[in-house]
């Protein structure tokens, strides 16, 4: 399965998200703030970031620009995982993320989204 890094301050979130994502077979990886997970998608890029916005030191959207410019991670998929709503969405794809989706999400909702980017299709509606 896929290395799956999780970039979410709210410790309840990130075991939630890892919960699901370790009983589906993935391997996970966390961080807490937007500095320590680009440092850790640099050190080693996992297959998917499931990147949070509002993160503390340094916001979800900085995290984004800074992999999409570079381009030893540029390639790496990454998923908006946000409280912010859906008008989020457009900015947050054109500025090179591979989905989105908005809390609160169920289990299967996020499974889904995970195995969407994988498999590189078209980010959803919802």
């Amino acid at each position: 399965m896929a290395t799956i890094l999780i970039v979410e301050d709210h410790p309840t979130m990130r075991d939630a998200m890892r919960l699901v994502l370790e009983e589906d077979g993935h391997d996970v990886e966390e961080a807490s703030d937007g500095e320590t997970g680009l440092a850790a998608v640099r050190a080693h890029p996992p297959d998917v970031v499931l990147l949070d916005l509002n993160i503390p030191v340094m916001s979800g959207t900085e995290v984004l620009e800074a992999l999409k410019a570079d381009p030893a991670t540029a390639d790496v998929l990454i998923v908006v995982v946000t409280a912010t709503g859906e008008e989020g969405r457009a900015r947050s794809l054109s500025k090179g993320a591979d989905d989105y989706i908005t809390k609160p999400f169920s289990p299967l909702a996020l499974l889904r989204t995970v195995e969407r980017a994988l498999r590189g299709s078209a980010p959803s509606g919802s």
